[in-house]
């Protein structure tokens, strides 16, 4: 399955925001801050993206949408239904507690684990990663060998649990039962940092050895 997948590292948490292209369609996911790589670039090759999608309603994963709908019009919003009000509340986005109140736009749609979304002729199964936030999600594509993990699970780390919402059991078992069941060759696009594979993490990420917590 041929999909293009371009890294745009935005504002200063570094969050990976990515233009995933195929044949026919492209998808921007979690538009972190300031996204001025990805606004020109959609700009420059005239792009435009079929829908917005998140893996979480963090601030750091929403501030572009409107930097982004500015850019290239009304593009929809996609959302994982239980973190639907995150994006336009302050508090629940965690962007207050930083003094930086932001409100993005609400959903224009929700899904949820077991949905399957459709990019052009690719199929991309939502996965149930919930943990870091309460409704966080992945989104793996297995013709095309990838999975794009949010705040779930980065290369030799997971998302932080020590924030209002969290809940550490919960993340650890769902990446054990969702993640680490896919293909050793599956590469990870995680939200923050470097790309890895299912491999690469079942075998040496620290948090993940021994048994998956009950």
């Amino acid at each position: 399955m041929p999909v293009e997948i371009l890294t745009f590292v935005t504002g200063p948490f570094a969050t990976n925001t990515y233009l995933v292209r195929d044949t026919e369609a492209c998808w921007v996911i979690d538009p972190g801050i300031a996204p001025r790589g990805l606004v020109a670039h959609v700009t420059r090759e005239r792009l435009r993206p079929d829908r917005i999608v998140l893996t979480h309603g963090h601030c750091d994963h929403v501030a572009g949408i409107v930097d982004l709908r500015e850019a290239v019009g009304g593009v929809p919003l996609w959302c994982p239904e239980a973190d639907a009000d995150m994006p336009a509340d302050p508090v629940r986005n965690l962007s207050a507690p930083f003094g930086l109140p932001l409100a993005a736009p609400p959903p224009d749609e929700l899904f949820r684990p077991g949905d399957t979304l459709t990019l052009g002729p690719s199929q991309w199964q939502v996965l149930d990663t919930s943990g870091h936030t309460p409704g966080g999600v992945s989104l793996y594509c297995g013709a095309a060998g990838v999975v794009f993990t949010g705040d779930a699970l980065f290369s030799g780390s997971i998302g932080r649990t020590d924030i209002p919402g969290a809940d550490a059991r919960q993340l650890i078992q769902n990446i054990h039962r969702h993640l680490l069941a896919l293909p050793d060759e599956t590469e990870v696009y995680p939200g923050h940092g470097a790309v890895s594979t299912i491999e690469e993490e079942r075998r040496c990420n620290p948090f993940l050895q021994g048994q998956m917590p009950v």
